[in-house]
């Protein structure tokens, strides 16, 4: 299938049906809806995103002989195919993943920008359950990862499942994890709120609720006094006044949790453009910074190994053509 020649004739066909339905008289809006039509304004050129070969970052095992991860880090990051597997091997990490697992040591607050299908969520997934392995603090939350949408936050869970249940025993699990994103039954509401998980998913509209509501306020966030992390997964969502809501919710919680030193971690796929890599940096480390409410520097600011947290531009479908087969 030519699937740029399925687009043309899409795009042709869509364009006559619009534009039988009115006939334009004024000759300066007939000339702007012309000239619109060969800028390809309404309906521009596809795109197309290449997936690109990040750079090798070594394995988790490497990390744990360094003593970057508790030794039981070892056990739970491995390939698991089905819920009995206990990992036939090590996960194999970019550099990306790696020099964002290694970041949370300083104690900053940070930015991970890769592209899709980088493995972003594995890395603020490892820092986390690394910091609850060395101390565990039982009944308390240590982190929350908020997310824009629920359909994320089921897919973490499952990844969170993946790692830290499969291939071991009921009795040997000792990292927590919970959903409370308004999904949930009454019955698992009440488990929660009986058993605090140490990580727990939400999205902002509940960590909302959670500072609001008074049986939450006083269960969860009560739990969550001296809070370490703070994650807001696909960071370029938060814009306007979303982002301002979201701004102050950060602040908010950062009080009521008594947690001046709470690191925030930010992740997304697309942030910001310049002409450099360094420009770049310097306005997403601006934007994270007034959404924190805390310091991020450019150096904070990690992207894949090819140095470009975005990429974007328009392709020349014809040359697509010959360059595809």
């Amino acid at each position: 299938m030519d699937v740029f020649g399925v687009h043309d004739r899409l795009i042709k066909d869509y364009s006559e049906f619009t534009s039988s339905l009115v006939q334009v008289r004024d000759v300066k809006i007939a000339d702007h809806l012309r000239d619109e039509q060969e800028d390809k304004v309404r309906w521009p050129d596809p795109w197309l995103s290449l997936n690109p070969n990040f750079e090798p970052g070594g394995t988790v095992t490497e990390l744990v002989a360094r003593d970057v991860l508790h030794p039981h880090c070892a056990r739970f990051f491995r390939a698991k195919k089905h819920e009995a597997d206990d990992g036939a091997r090590t996960l194999t990490l970019h550099r990306h993943q790696r020099d964002a697992i290694e970041a949370p040591k300083s104690g900053d607050s940070y930015v991970l920008t890769t592209g899709t299908g980088s493995g972003k969520s594995l890395t603020y997934i490892v820092p986390i359950v690394d910091s609850i392995l060395r101390d565990p603090e039982p009944g308390r939350i240590k982190a929350i990862v908020v997310y824009p949408m629920n359909a994320l936050a089921n897919s973490q869970l499952h990844e969170l499942e993946k790692y830290l249940t499969w291939g071991m025993a009921a009795d040997d699990r000792p990292v927590t994890f919970a959903r409370y994103t308004g999904q949930e039954g009454e019955e698992e509401r009440d488990r929660i709120l009986r058993r605090k998980p140490d990580i727990l998913l939400t999205n902002y509209v509940m960590l909302e609720y959670l500072l609001t509501r008074p049986v939450e306020r006083q269960q969860l966030i009560g739990a969550a006094q001296g809070l370490r992390l703070l994650i807001l997964d696909e960071l370029h969502t938060y814009r306007g006044r979303q982002g301002a809501d979201v701004a102050m919710l950060v602040r908010r919680l950062r009080d009521a949790c008594d947690a001046p030193g709470l690191q925030c971690v930010g992740t997304s796929a697309t942030m910001a453009t310049g002409a450099t890599f360094a420009e770049a940096r310097t306005r997403i480390a601006a934007v994270a910074s007034r959404l924190f409410g805390a310091d991020v520097r450019p150096d904070r600011v990690i992207a894949d190994a090819d140095g470009a947290p975005v990429a974007t531009g328009h392709l020349d479908a014809p040359a697509v053509r010959v360059a595809v087969p």
